[in-house]
């Protein structure tokens, strides 16, 4: 599957964004490309640096774009994972959305939240859901992990989706690694009103850390403007850069992903991470047993 994640200069207006978005799922149906990611927030912009508050968003406009683009996803073929910002009930939620050919979008709601996040947004999403039951080994009467938010299975991968300030926690994507997702999507939005290269390599690190220890394919998706801080690339299982995008310039990132067979290193990381996470899951098990 031809992947491919989209940067661009994201700003408060959503027609703006909105076209910019359009012309380039157009253009990765030309390309050949199946699946594009685009920036945290890509289709609103993000508070307070694209507008003063979460409130000032013209949700209407934004349910409008969205039934569009599904109808975009539907013409040409091309899912594509995109940041937007939702309200529902009365509360909004910093939100990715998965839009897959005549298949209904799936979300995901940005759990991190901290700074202006808290500020502007809610999270609700579940962590770990336990149910009552048999606690015996193999008893199909319990499920440990009940619901995991942010998999969608999509042309044979399994791809899990984070947001930007998640990249900071391994527990997030321990979560996909349980899950055995072939690849995770994460969406930023991280500038700075200044040229930050410390900040651009941490970060950086952060998602080949996280590429190596889950031993899974990374893409990742990035704003340009005023100046970039999280990269908008391709990151193999061993924290390799496979694709990288010019920083501050609108562009693709594409890489031909296929499932292969994990190299000496790849398969050592992943035997020792599943007797980990054998170990995690009896010792939770034991807790649950005892009452906690």
């Amino acid at each position: 599957m031809k992947i491919a994640a989209y940067q661009f200069a994201v700003t408060h207006n959503i027609d703006n964004n909105f076209e910019t978005v359009v012309k380039a799922v157009r253009t990765a149906k030309e390309k050949g490309i199946e699946l594009v990611v685009f920036p945290e927030c890509a289709l609103t912009g993000y508070p307070p640096r694209d507008m003063a508050s979460s409130s000032d968003v013209d949700f209407l406009k934004v349910e409008e774009c969205c039934n569009k683009l599904q109808s975009l996803c539907d013409e040409t073929d091309v899912a594509f994972i995109l940041g937007t910002i939702a309200k529902e009930n009365d509360k909004i939620y910093n939100r990715a959305v998965f839009f897959r050919p005549e298949s209904a979008p799936v979300t995901y709601d940005k759990r991190a939240l901290w700074g202006w996040d808290r500020d502007n947004f809610t999270s609700e999403n579940p962590q770990d859901v336990y149910d009552s039951g048999c606690m015996e080994d193999g008893c199909t009467q319990h499920n440990i992990r009940n619901s995991v938010p942010g998999i969608v299975d999509h042309k044979g991968f399994r791809i899990g989706i984070r947001i930007c300030f998640e990249i900071r926690f391994p527990e997030f994507f321990r979560e996909l690694y349980k899950e055995k997702t072939d690849l995770n999507a994460v969406l930023f939005y991280d500038v700075t009103d200044e040229e930050n290269n410390d900040r651009y390599n941490m970060i950086k690190g952060h998602i080949e850390t996280r590429a190596v220890e889950n031993v899974c394919t990374f893409i990742t998706a990035n704003t340009t403007k005023p100046y970039q801080t999280a990269p908008t690339a391709v990151f193999g299982r061993s924290g390799q850069t496979l694709a990288e995008c010019a920083r501050g310039k609108e562009g693709f990132a594409e890489y031909d992903l296929e499932k292969k067979d994990y190299d000496f290193g790849e398969q050592g990381r992943k035997e020792i991470s599943d007797l980990l996470t054998d170990s995690e899951i009896r010792m939770l098990l034991d807790q649950i047993r005892r009452g906690f």
